[in-house]
């Protein structure tokens, strides 16, 4: 009989891996369909005539749901924890493939169900003031006219370096990014997406149906300082910019 597997055990086997593995996106990788079952954070269909949830049990036998984890890590503001579940549920969502390999694949983002990315950026948005988010990196990545370098430096990924020329690189993993909400910490900051071999992996999760949605429902404004900003940015080929390739979280 076929058995689901628990959100928790898939997480120590992920956990043998190497972080920075976790979340990288290659430019060799194929769209394919998985051949196997869609998976699900509430429900996993098996192969018998019986469904299992896709939980995990307490000592009182009581379940939690697939969110449980993360929303626990929100609610007591432990951001670097909800931002490693929130790469292990990904990975979990994109299929067999994506967990035997333990990172996910550009190509894998289209088959996560939209409701399950909405579900884990509606809990990012609740427990932040609305300051962290798929759905909020989209905004400002859309703000900077789709142009990644600029949002890199808006949510503060890179940082200006000393020199004499206008230069930027990478953060260093863990040490450089900001984990705690404070009037300091940039919107849009957390989550992250390792951008390692490129921006394909951001750019899905960015455009992915769920957060289409997301806008329609919502009335984005835009002040008129930021309008300005827009109007003023100088275009990207007249940076003077030497970005550092390691983008190691």
């Amino acid at each position: 009989m076929a058995t689901a597997t628990s959100l928790q055990s898939l997480h120590r086997s992920f956990l043998l891996h190497h972080h920075h593995h976790f979340f990288t996106s290659s430019h060799d990788s194929i769209s394919l369909k998985p051949t196997t079952k869609s998976y699900s954070l509430f429900t996993i269909s098996s192969s018998s005539s019986s469904s299992s949830s896709l939980t995990t049990s307490s000592s009182s036998s009581s379940s939690s749901t697939g969110l449980d984890a993360l929303a626990v890590h929100l609610s007591s503001r432990e951001f670097r924890q909800a931002d490693e579940e929130t790469r292990r549920l990904l990975i979990v969502l994109a299929g067999e493939a994506a967990q035997k390999r333990g990172y996910v694949f550009f190509s894998e983002v289209q088959f996560i169900p939209a409701e399950e990315l909405r579900a884990i950026d509606r809990l990012w948005k609740n427990h932040s003031g609305g300051r962290f988010g798929y759905s909020v990196q989209r905004r400002l990545w859309e703000k900077s006219s789709g142009d990644f370098t600029r949002f890199f430096i808006r949510v503060r990924w890179m940082k200006k370096l000393e020199s004499e020329v206008e230069q930027y690189g990478y953060r260093s993993f863990p040490s450089e990014f900001m984990w705690d909400l404070t009037d300091a910490t940039p919107e849009g900051h957390l989550p992250l997406t390792n951008a390692l071999r490129g921006t394909q992996l951001l750019r899905s999760i960015l455009t992915h149906p769920a957060f289409e949605e997301e806008e329609t429902g919502e009335e984005v404004e835009q002040s008129d300082g930021e309008e300005a900003e827009k109007r003023n940015v100088e275009p990207h080929q007249k940076m003077k910019r030497l970005l550092n390739p390691d983008y190691s979280f």
